[in-house]
């Protein structure tokens, strides 16, 4: 059969591959062509993916690209007749994840396990995040994979979240700037991204049936925002929509978000998929806009069909969405004949994780005891963590990859000596609690296989802190030169995280006690390190160590990145890109999160929406009040505030100005380092609104930031932060508009949201932009207000 596909150029020059910045004429697909010779049975299976394997979907299929790139999450349908192959879609976020080893195959196919989104974002470095996401576009396209399922940028609107580890901020700028630089790093490599989940995925717990109600105004303002930003700035070749419902409607069956917001205003032209098994309707999802689901479904095939043939469907809106698909297919590399080569530069990609690991790691306290003195060579170290360090959070957040580096790697690489006695009592301790856990699971599966295959997937709970009597410790002590405890959270997919999981336990308040009480009795000093993925708690007990350093996940090489901070060759850096509450239930979305409920794991969706709160749906009563907006502007104290973060230096701040010129406000300000350490400084800017507490907006708000480069002792560099006029609206839902009120704004550059170091002021005319009147909340709700 005669194929669509035309050669525009030699498949000599295919044979090379095409970076973006090759600007010539590619394979092409005679759409209309194809068009014209697919019925509607081709249609409804171009439109869903092939199918999972022990789920539903055509198994012939299913066998036939299930190889392509095994271990990627799906692929698109292939129509082979009409030289249209099936494009390969793979997790994750923090790198590509696909199976590392094949049956039958000596070779091994490791990807680079880069740092946690979350790590990434308190870099404020967009630079930073670009070159990596370039690195991890380059592994997708060198391993044969077509579109990248990442970033994912959903507002971190509770500290319990469990896929907080996978997003970038509470505040809709950073979480936007930083998609933006993901997505355009790796975009570079011809391969394409899938911002995700689109939008108010802000829970795991029954992720697939739980209604966010939420008003017009936060939509806007708060969960939407962030996406608008990366989506205008960078264009990623595909959306990805959520799994919940939205004020009553699936998002993946919503044509006021997918068609309205997503294409109407914000212009998109690419194509938009669904989460894996999201939403139920396939023909209500066609309509909507939604043009591919995954990983396809006989009842999606179903409805599709059958809803063309009563009319229920437009057969023209299955076109359009084929013709998207389409789009992406021919842009794909698989479509182009890239040869791929299954050897990405994996040395050079684990240089790139460990430096941007380190620039974004947030130092919260230190009484000079860091950067480690040059006496410092013998370092006790208490922690399971630290000897089984956690390199990301698991599902399809995780990567598949060749090693991680724990803190006891890195400090021996690093030229430090670490106690072997220690070592032998933990890594005896850690296998002996790992085992106890896979016998666990082993008694389980016996009972319910499906249980112990979601307890192998999901994080597992981590051992209790191992204990040692106070006559130990004195005798560790006393060999050492100073002590290190690591604190380790892990979280994933499917389960929000628990009370007891942001609060420390007995058996790590008991270790962090001891050992500071036991070491500063001796004058000896000690160190915290927190390899967490998301918040926890540190009012209660951040006051007993000399230095504490947030570290996150930092991927592959977390210990050789802890230890280029501990040891001052790399100055931290990184700033919270989140406020950290004394009480998680100080956070005031938590009235309104479901804190310690029964998760409601569905993953073929079959469930009913019921009617309990917190479970089935959510009101979000904080409303535009996340984070910050809601701590800073009702006063509620906080253990640290959005934007800290502690240098190796100090820095000075000076002659900020302002100007503003037509619809722009540039500002300036000149950072110095004052202090004996090469460092970089972020600088935030966050506007205030004239009469904000009567007008009911936050206090302030963040709309730029900057960082400087890495200045030596006595250097300075002068930045310039830019805010366009339309940047200071805020939604007014009677009128459906952004409204700018007119008056004198402050324009607040600040080291956090709670150090403000110039306060400047400009005038705005009063304007507003008209958008669309959709997306309502169908109930009412008793929203916060200052």
């Amino acid at each position: 059969m005669k194929k669509t596909l035309f050669f525009a150029f030699g498949m000599a020059t295919l044979m090379m591959g095409c970076t973006s910045a090759d600007k010539v004429t590619k394979n092409t697909l005679n759409q209309e062509e194809v068009m014209n010779r697919l019925s509607l049975e081709d249609k409804a299976h171009f439109v869903i993916g092939v199918g999972m394997a022990g789920f539903s979907g055509d198994d012939a299929v299913i066998g036939a690209t299930k190889n392509l790139v095994p271990g990627a999450a799906g692929t698109t349908y292939p129509l082979d007749s009409l030289g249209i192959p099936a494009v390969v879609l793979a997790d994750g976020p923090a790198g590509l994840r696909i199976d590392a080893t094949r049956e039958g195959d000596s070779a091994t196919y490791y990807c680079t396990h880069f740092p946690i989104g979350t790590l990434l974002a308190s870099t404020w470095n967009q630079k930073l995040v670009e070159e990596v996401g370039q690195a991890i576009g380059e592994e997708v396209k060198e391993y044969g994979a077509d579109v990248l399922l990442a970033p994912a940028l959903n507002i971190m609107r509770n500290p319990l979240c469990g896929r907080n580890f996978e997003y970038y901020s509470e505040d809709p700028v950073v979480a936007g700037k930083t998609a933006s630089a993901y997505i355009t790093g790796v975009q570079k490599n011809d391969v394409g991204t899938s911002i995700k989940h689109f939008a108010a995925n802000n829970q795991e717990t029954n992720r697939m049936n739980t209604d966010a109600h939420i008003s017009q105004r936060a939509l806007r303002e708060i969960y939407l925002k962030g996406f608008e930003i990366a989506i205008k700035e960078s264009k990623p070749w595909t959306v990805m929509t959520s799994y919940n419902y939205i004020n009553g409607v699936y998002t993946s069956e919503s044509k006021d978000l997918v068609q309205t917001i997503l294409r109407d205003e914000w212009g998109y032209e690419g194509t938009v998929m669904t989460d894996w098994f999201g939403g139920k309707d396939g023909a209500k999802q066609m309509w909507a806009g939604n043009d591919m689901l995954q990983p396809g479904k006989a009842e999606q095939f179903d409805s599709i069909v059958a809803g063309v043939k009563s009319g229920k469907l437009d057969e023209a809106d299955l076109d359009r969405n084929i013709q998207r698909i389409l789009n992406l297919v021919e842009k794909s590399p698989r479509f182009q004949g890239y040869q791929y080569s299954n050897k990405p530069d994996l040395k050079a990609h684990a240089a790139v994780t460990r430096q941007s690991a380190a620039e974004g790691m947030v130092l919260m306290k230190n009484n000079e005891v860091l950067p480690l003195k040059e006496n410092v060579k013998n370092v006790a170290l208490y922690g399971c963590t630290s000897y089984d360090f956690i390199a990301g959070g698991t599902g399809s957040g995780n990567v598949n990859h060749a090693y991680v580096v724990s803190l006891l790697d890195g400090l021996k690489n690093g030229g430090y000596n670490v106690s072997d006695e220690l070592k032998s009592a933990y890594e005896k301790y850690i296998a002996d609690c790992k085992e106890a856990r896979k016998k666990e699971i082993e008694e389980m599966a016996k009972k319910d296989k499906q249980a112990a295959m979601l307890a192998r997937f999901m994080p597992g709970t981590l051992p209790a802190e191992k204990q040692f009597s106070s006559e130990e410790l004195a005798k560790q002590a006393d060999a050492s030169d100073l002590a290190v405890i690591t604190i380790g959270r892990i979280s994933g997919e499917f389960l929000d995280r628990k009370a007891a999981d942001f609060n420390l336990n007995d058996s790590e308040m008991k270790l962090i006690q001891q050992v500071c009480e036991v070491y500063h009795k001796v004058g000896k000093q000690v160190v915290v390190l927190l390899n967490i993925g998301g918040v926890i708690e540190t009012a209660s007990w951040k006051e007993l160590p000399d230095a504490i350093l947030c570290a996150w996940q930092a991927g592959q090489e977390g210990g050789n990145s802890v230890v280029d901070v501990l040891s001052g060759k790399q100055s931290p850096s990184g700033k919270f890109t989140m406020t950290w509450p004394v009480k998680f239930t100080d956070a005031y979305s938590s009235k309104n999160f479901p804190i310690d409920e029964d998760p409601k794991i569905d993953m073929m969706n079959q469930g009913q929406k019921g009617n309990v709160k917190n479970v089935d749906y959510a009101d979000y009563e904080e409303d535009i009040y996340v984070g910050y907006r809601y701590f800073d502007s009702f006063d509620v104290p906080v253990s640290y505030p959005f934007g800290f973060g502690l240098s190796y230096t100090t820095f000075e701040y000076s002659d900020a100005k302002i100007s503003q010129k037509n619809d722009i406000y540039d500002v300036t300000v000149t950072v110095k380092n004052t202090g004996k350490f090469e460092g970089k400084e972020v600088v935030e800017l966050y506007i205030s609104a004239p009469d904000n507490k009567a007008a009911n907006k936050p206090s302030k708000e963040l709309k730029a930031f900057a960082k400087t480069r890495s200045l030596k002792p006595g250097e300075s560099e002068t930045l310039t932060l830019s805010v366009t006029a339309p940047e200071l609206a805020s939604f007014d839902e009677a009128a459906s508009a952004w409204v700018v009120a007119e008056g004198e704004y402050q324009f607040l550059v600040g080291a956090s949201s709670q150090d403000i170091k110039a306060t400047l002021t400009a005038n705005a005319k009063s304007f507003q932009i008209k958008v669309n009147d959709v997306m309502k909340p169908q109930v009412q709700m008793n929203l916060l207000k200052r």
